[in-house]
């Protein structure tokens, strides 16, 4: 008898995403992100500051919000990585091939936030020859993306 408690690969591993997102530094949105392959973890990451700068936690200032950037624009201001960068940064290239990366993301107030990754994100992911991306909407609903070949 099949155990329908148990998480599929997906959600699991969505699941550690939105977990390793609660390490994020920015004030606005914590965003997790984990690349996998073979349903092993290849590496991680989260948004904040690049090491060694302040991050907006403990200045108390996100720059973006104080000027009321919407989502999705005016990323220079920002002074954070983002996650899916972070966890790109710190995975083995060689591993990273044909891999599978799982984004998951929320609001300052717990709130889903679309994980959906921006234009540099996705370039970076294709670069990276990950061939999946899997997240999450602004609701919640899983989403995916595949890449043709590795290369």
């Amino acid at each position: 008898m099949k155990n329908s408690k148990r998480p599929s690969w997906d959600e699991y591993f969505l699941e550690i995403a939105h977990l390793v997102a609660k390490r994020s530094t920015c004030l606005r949105r914590q965003y997790g992100a984990v690349i996998v392959k073979d349903n092993i973890i290849v590496s991680t990451g989260y948004n904040g500051a690049a090491r060694g700068e302040p991050n907006c936690i403990d200045t108390g200032e996100c720059v973006r919000e104080k000027y009321k950037v919407p989502k999705g624009e005016r990323y220079e201001l920002c002074v954070a990585v983002h996650a899916e960068q972070n966890a790109i940064i710190a995975g083995d290239p060689v591993k990273m091939r044909g891999a599978t990366i799982y984004i998951s993301g929320y609001g300052r107030n717990g709130e889903p936030a679309s994980s959906e990754p921006c234009l540099l994100c996705h370039r970076m992911i294709k670069n990276a020859m990950i061939k999946r991306v899997v997240y999450l909407d602004e609701v919640g609903k899983k989403k995916n993306i595949r890449f043709g070949g590795s290369e």
